[in-house]
C-alpha cells in the first residue's frame, strides 16, 4: 500500500482537481481521507489517498480489477477462494453485500500476510474492530487450517 497527498484549493480547485481525478482513475484506491483546512484566507482540502501499487495482476480491459490468480500463488489463491466462499455464505445469511464483510483486497491481504490472530486482521487497512470482533474468528479458522483441507467454518457467536 502506498500513500499520495494532495492539497486542493476549496474555492478554485482547477488544475489540482484534474490531477486528483487523473490519479484516482489510474490507481486501485483503497481509501480517501479528507480534511478541510481553513487556516488563513485560502482554505483547502487536504487529501490522503491510500492505493495499491500497480505491480502487474491487472487484467487488461477491466480497469481497476485485480486478477488474484496472477497475484497470489496457487496455494494462496486456494485459501483466498475459501475465504471468499465463507464471506459469501455469511453475507447471504445476514442479507448484506459480501464487500460489507471484507473486500477482495482485504481477503488477499489476510492470505499474503499470513494472518493467524485477531491483531493481524486489525493491521489490515480498512478492517475495523467491529468486523474483527464479528467475523474474525470464522476467517481465522480457515486461515489457520490452510487451503489443503476442506473444513466446516464454526457458527459465528453473533449470529
Amino acid at each position: 500500500m502506498r500513500l499520495r497527498f494532495f492539497a486542493v484549493p476549496a474555492w478554485d480547485p482547477g488544475e489540482v482537481e484534474e490531477e486528483v481525478n487523473s490519479f484516482l482513475a489510474g490507481h486501485r484506491v483503497l481509501t480517501v481521507e479528507r480534511e478541510l483546512v481553513s487556516t488563513g484566507a485560502s482554505p483547502f482540502w487536504a487529501l490522503c489517498i491510500a492505493y495499491l501499487e500497480a505491480t502487474g495482476g491487472l487484467t487488461p480491459g477491466r480497469r481497476g480489477k485485480i486478477d488474484y490468480r496472477e497475484v497470489l500463488s496457487a496455494e494462496q489463491f486456494a485459501l483466498f477462494a475459501r475465504l471468499r466462499k465463507l464471506r459469501k455464505e455469511l453475507a447471504e445469511r445476514e442479507g448484506v453485500p459480501p464487500y460489507a464483510l471484507f473486500t477482495n483486497e482485504q481477503l488477499a491481504a489476510m492470505v499474503q500476510q499470513g494472518a493467524r490472530a485477531l491483531e493481524d486482521l486489525r493491521a489490515i487497512p480498512g478492517v475495523g474492530p467491529a468486523r474483527v470482533e464479528k467475523y474474525g474468528a470464522a476467517f481465522l479458522y480457515i486461515l489457520r487450517a490452510g487451503a489443503e483441507t476442506e473444513v466446516q467454518a464454526p457458527e459465528s457467536e453473533n449470529g
